[in-house]
């Protein structure tokens, strides 16, 4: 996937970063309502021997904040000091939904269904507009971290694009629990980079507003896995134990609640089930009435609706086999 690869100058928002240094550059966004000037940080490493280049993205959706820690914790820890190549980090793209504990930005709008964006648009187009034309040009690959939205928890997966081989290979490199192909959601960063010819793969876990420090591991275990494919680092910290192989799912579908009422789930996030199998129940709070929710095939159930009162219709497990 690399074989061309090229040393070179990284340049965003005007300011270049040459082979062998590291730079921490700051795209300006907007103010806030007290006048406060709010930037888009960007670390870049770049190292002295030619190589790919890798964008590490989180916080892309505000309230999303394992992938915010997963980048702060290997900041921290120097993972991004690489032999090779070249590592653009984007800790926290949408900071407006960040400080108001929100998925989008105060408008309203979803940043993530904003691309390629627009310079002088909307704050979210304006965000996304940054990074398709500061951020994209200068990428080979990345990583693109999420978490369930609301209080939908995901184990530890990995998204891919169909059709696109370079996408799969670094989904099975990453190694999460899971892995499937998904298509592309119009005016998403992954549509932005894939009209691009630029391979993301998207890392979903855990839930909105919560750490969980299972899937904070697994996210710094899949970005060394990649990191070291793309030759940028040669040995990876013998605490990240590998594990024998990722589970590809071919198909996989939402179970909804049949109707309103409390939901209690039977079954571990990440568990095997078997057709049949009794997953969860959604009962009233008068005990009248128990529907129960079972499994429509063998399988494994790899995100669960931690929303203890649900509606009609809610998804409830992401089931796949």
């Amino acid at each position: 996937m690399f074989e061309n690869s090229e040393n070179k100058n990284i340049t965003i928002y005007g300011e270049t970063v040459k082979p062998g240094e590291d730079k921490w550059i700051k795209i300006p966004i907007d103010r806030l309502p007290t006048g406060t000037m709010i930037d888009i940080p960007i670390y870049v490493f770049n190292a002295g021997k030619p190589g790919p280049t890798l964008l590490v993205q989180g916080g892309l959706h505000g309230d999303e904040i394992n992938g915010v820690e997963i980048i702060r914790r290997m900041l921290f820890e120097g993972c991004y000091k690489i032999k090779s190549g070249a590592v653009i980090v984007l800790p926290l793209l949408n900071i407006f939904g960040f400080i108001h504990f929100s998925r989008q930005v105060p408008d309203g709008k979803d940043v993530n269904r904003s691309f390629p964006g627009v310079k002088n648009g909307s704050l979210a187009a304006r965000i996304a507009y940054q990074v398709t034309y500061e951020v994209l040009p200068q990428v080979d690959f990345g990583i693109d971290l999420h978490t369930g939205g609301g209080q939908r928890n995901n184990h530890p997966q990995i998204r891919y694009t169909s059709g696109m081989p370079e996408s799969k290979t670094l989904a099975e490199v990453f190694n999460a629990p899971f892995y499937f192909a998904t298509s592309l959601i119009s005016k998403s960063f992954r549509k932005a980079a894939h009209n691009r010819k630029i391979p993301i793969i998207v890392y979903e876990g855990g839930e909105s507003m919560r750490f969980d420090e299972y899937a904070i591991r697994e996210g710094i275990q899949g970005i060394l896995n990649v990191m070291k494919y793309a030759g940028m680092i040669h040995t990876i910290d013998p605490m990240w134990i590998e594990r024998e192989g990722s589970t590809l799912l071919t198909s996989h579908k939402w179970l909804r609640s049949p109707t309103a009422g409390m939901f209690v789930p039977q079954v571990l996030n990440g568990s095997s089930m078997k057709k049949g199998a009794i997953l969860g129940f959604v009962t009233d709070t008068f005990a009248t009435y128990c529907k129960e929710i079972k499994a429509p095939y063998n399988g494994f159930v790899f995100c669960i609706n931690n929303q203890a009162v649900v509606n009609q219709g809610d998804a409830l497990f992401h089931v796949g086999k």
